[in-house]
């Protein structure tokens, strides 16, 4: 074939610039034209000590298609009501910046003043943005949060829950932590907020899948609340207990035990027929320490997936600082969105990360002295089933 007409009389600099129109500006990283580049080189204070600050990774802890993604489910949000959102310099701010201020102030934990001087803003600014991404990502990103849909997922993973230690029919496990926050002294509702370790703290309870998503979370509760009086209060307890939830298909044990789906949690649950827990006290045969050691492998993703939150959204890892508790709630569950959103888009950024298993250090576990007959005989049937001790 001969060649293209004009191919070889095109101008060296003209490729090169073609090929840079086609590439997108999220992989020019350094590019005088990309958000990234402007946006980094804006950075100062403490925040711009980082000797990897202008790597887009080691400052977000998400890759750029991640960021991208977040950006545009809030977008309209986030400039629907940006009067005012300027910095000192009376430049306004586009929706990628406030975006990006939002996330550093959830993912650092860092005070309104520190990034306000870090970005040129005043701390009421900070604020402002930081609320309007909390509220757009509520509404926007709630679907990233949701119960198993279809029975294809649910099986999934069952499957998964079967790998870790052979819980069959498992659906979830579920765990609690404390998000812990300093109250002024003259609040008179600080002595609600102490919880049993004398720390002023909210609880947040979560289901979660074996991929470390958060399927089902109650926040809002203080600390002083047990963990069996906040699930015994959620919305997914009472779907469960009207046969809404965890109804799918049972699973038939050798001797015709029907072992319906459930979820697993320790010992600060009650034992139900939809809930195992471990066994308690010090005389336990051999097949019931192995079932706890089952239990506890397979309850090991929720305390994972609470130490991975933490440890990613530090405003709520650390101690909050007189937070207003009306809006913290709200907080807590768009840093669980935003959490499950890395884990849907596969986002290996935080691959390198630490997985920690503790969420909640200086807190032993609570204990829950409700346990349900029909339960009892279930786990038991379960545990001799899965040492090869059941008989037909």
């Amino acid at each position: 074939m001969g060649s293209i007409r004009g191919v070889k009389k095109r101008k060296k600099k003209d490729v090169i610039a073609v090929a840079a129109a086609t590439t997108p500006f999220y992989s020019q990283p350094h590019h005088p034209f990309d958000w990234w580049y402007h946006f980094s080189n804006r950075i100062t204070g403490p925040l711009a000590k980082s000797k990897d600050r202008e790597k887009f990774e080691s400052v977000f802890k998400v890759s750029r298609k991640t960021f991208n993604y977040i950006c545009s489910l809030v977008e309209k949000d986030m400039l629907a009501k940006s009067s005012g959102c300027v910095d000192l310099n009376g430049k306004r701010l586009s929706s990628n910046d406030q975006v990006a201020i939002a996330f550093i102030r959830l993912s650092s934990g860092e005070s309104l003043t520190t990034i306000g001087d870090s970005f040129q803003l005043n701390q009421a600014t900070v604020s402002q943005i930081t609320w309007k991404f909390v509220e757009a990502m509520e509404e926007r990103g709630l679907r990233h949060l949701t119960w198993p849909s279809t029975e294809m997922e649910m099986q999934e993973i069952k499957s998964k829950f079967e790998n870790i230690r052979g819980l069959t029919n498992c659906c979830g496990a579920v765990d609690s932590t404390h998000i812990m926050m300093t109250l002024p002294s003259v609040d008179p509702e600080s002595s609600v907020w102490l919880d049993r370790e004398k720390n002023c703290s909210m609880v947040l309870q979560a289901i979660v899948d074996p991929d470390l998503r958060f399927r089902d979370i109650v926040t809002g509760w203080p600390g002083s609340v047990s963990d069996d009086h906040v699930l015994r209060s959620s919305t997914f307890f009472k779907l469960t207990e009207e046969g809404k939830r965890l109804n799918g298909g049972n699973k038939i044990l050798p001797d015709e035990t029907v072992l319906r789906e459930y979820i697993v949690g320790d010992t600060g649950f009650p034992l139900l027929p939809w809930l195992l827990t471990p066994y308690e006290g010090e005389d336990l045969s051999n097949v019931q320490v192995e079932f706890n050691k089952r239990i506890a492998a397979t309850q090991m993703v929720a305390k994972r997936a609470l130490a991975r939150l933490k440890e990613m959204w530090k405003i709520i890892g650390g101690v909050m600082w007189k937070p207003d508790k009306r809006k913290l709630p709200r907080i807590v569950l768009v840093c669980c969105i935003l959490h499950n959103i890395v884990i849907h888009l596969e986002d290996d950024v935080q691959d390198d990360m630490p997985l920690s298993r503790h969420h909640d250090s200086g807190y032993q576990d609570q204990t829950c002295e409700f346990t349900d007959d029909t339960a009892c005989a279930v786990r038991e049937k379960l545990s001799l089933y899965l040492s090869g001790k059941l008989s037909t």
